[in-house]
């Protein structure tokens, strides 16, 4: 049966729960991701969204109706954003229980941990890439 590490990608950037929302938005942009992993002195304690980003930024950026606060709401930094605790798979998992975890949990990704090592990232997108057969994923 395929497991979690035949469609998961190791590619994850990870971020500190300081990191300013003007930054998270920064990367998520410029990488083309749309989670970003959240850890403390190694240790995983959350997960970003793009959408979680977007519901944290004040709707007015960018717009004529911009003021000072609104440009204040990109300061705000990565703990009060990230969901947590995050919900976890290991690579060994099997693809159907992850897909499940996924919808029981109503999140779009889960972080890949071995033991303690974070080693790598699985979204709805891999889970679909898999199920449609699209063999870029595998």
């Amino acid at each position: 049966m395929p497991t979690i590490e035949d469609i998961m990608s190791r590619d994850v950037v990870c971020i500190s729960p300081d990191t300013a929302l003007m930054e998270i938005r920064r990367l998520l942009h410029e990488r083309g991701f749309h989670h970003l992993i959240v850890r403390e002195d190694n240790e995983l304690v959350g997960v970003i969204s793009d959408r979680d980003m977007l519901q944290a930024m004040s709707p007015f950026l960018d717009t004529r109706s911009e003021s000072p606060r609104d440009v204040r709401s990109l300061e705000r930094p990565a703990a009060e954003i990230m969901r947590a605790p995050p919900v976890t798979v290991s690579p060994d998992t099997p693809i159907p229980e992850a897909a499940r975890s996924i919808l029981e949990h109503a999140i779009s990704c889960l972080p890949v941990l071995n033991g303690t090592d974070l080693v790598g990232i699985v979204t709805t997108k891999d889970l679909l890439r898999h199920y449609a057969g699209d063999k870029r994923a595998e």
